[in-house]
């Protein structure tokens, strides 16, 4: 079968209010600004995206040193095939206004988006894209180019989430926070992305996850889980990641090499799945053509599949042909 422009411009997550392109983002990596040696080794890792993170990963004391360090790696590049992102303070410290001036004057055509920590408001991502576009206005770059990315921290946010989900044009994700989030609600555990001791039904995190992710569909964004920290607990890892895979969720972020394989594993499709979806769609374009009988819905094999069936299998194969993925089979229609 030929490609369908429809299957054609697959995207790796659902439409919604956005017309920003989706990027991959299954994996996510956090790397210290501070730590030219932890840069370096970034640029040889399989992730779909790396963030220099100028905020928790760096001691006050060298937030200034961190931030020329954070220009020089950009414009050196070697980030080819990656989202290339700075995550900068948030906007109740005095470092915010200085990481975005420096950093995108300094290496604004080497960057894809900002990272914004700690938001509880859509004021907090206007405010940041306010400054971006002065900053693009004045360096002569392309106005609205460089998205934003929004990690949410705290009970503030997640009740303020869907406002601050359609705030920007500029928004691409929203990110959970696990850590000071557990801190805001005063979550009993020391142990971040893990069930509490003492919750031994159900999911402590799926009211949270569920509200992120509604919120960031809504209005077509991604949505992107945070860190493990036991980073030597592989299991430990695999288990929360597919947690938040199978509820929808299009990445998560990597503190270490050894978890980036299994995230990128966890976050694209399995190969028989991609191969349903491909010839879900493939099926669907020729029964509801003349030559297929101009169906609206047919059986696939024992399966019926519809519209609805279509758009599901958008989703998985935007997300397969966005990780590289190519079909193992190839649908025929039946013989007349």
């Amino acid at each position: 079968m030929s490609e369908t422009p429809a299957k054609a411009a697959a995207a790796p997550a659902p439409a919604g209010g956005s017309s920003r392109r989706l990027r991959p983002r299954r994996s996510n990596l956090a790397v210290p600004a501070s730590n030219p040696r932890m840069i370096d080794k970034a640029r040889t890792l399989p992730v779909d995206q790396l963030f220099l993170d100028l905020e928790d990963a760096c001691a006050p004391l060298v937030k200034p040193e961190a931030r020329r360090t954070v220009v020089a790696a950009l414009n050196e590049g070697g980030f080819e095939g990656r989202v290339r992102v700075v995550r900068v303070n948030d906007w109740t410290t005095r470092w915010t206004y200085r990481d975005v001036v420096d950093v995108v004057e300094g290496a604004g055509a080497n960057l894809d988006c900002l990272m914004l920590p700690k938001v509880t408001g859509a004021d907090h991502i206007i405010a940041l894209d306010l400054l971006l576009t002065q900053i693009e206005q004045a360096m002569g770059y392309e106005v609205g180019r460089i998205g934003i990315e929004a990690q949410i921290e705290n009970a503030a946010g997640l009740l303020a989430v869907a406002e601050i989900a359609s705030a920007s044009p500029r928004l691409e994700t929203i990110i959970f926070g696990p850590a000071d989030f557990m801190a805001s609600i005063a979550m009993k555990s020391l142990v971040v992305g893990e069930q509490p001791p003492g919750y031994d039904v159900g999911d402590a995190y799926h009211h949270i996850l569920m509200t992120l992710l509604v919120a960031a569909r809504a209005h077509g964004r991604q949505a992107i889980d945070g860190p493990y920290l036991a980073i030597r607990d592989l299991d430990g890892f695999r288990r929360t990641a597919h947690r938040s895979a199978a509820l929808g969720f299009d990445g998560k972020w990597v503190l270490h090499p050894g978890q980036i394989e299994a995230c990128n594993e966890i976050f694209s499709p399995r190969q028989a799945d991609f191969d349903h979806a491909e010839d879900i769609l493939d099926a669907y374009d020729w029964f509801t053509s003349a030559a297929g009988g101009a169906r609206g819905a047919a059986m696939l094999g024992n399966e019926m599949i519809d519209e609805a069936s279509r758009k599901m299998a958008l989703v998985i194969s935007g997300r397969g042909r966005a990780a590289g993925m190519t079909r193992t089979t190839v649908w025929s229609p039946p013989e007349p």
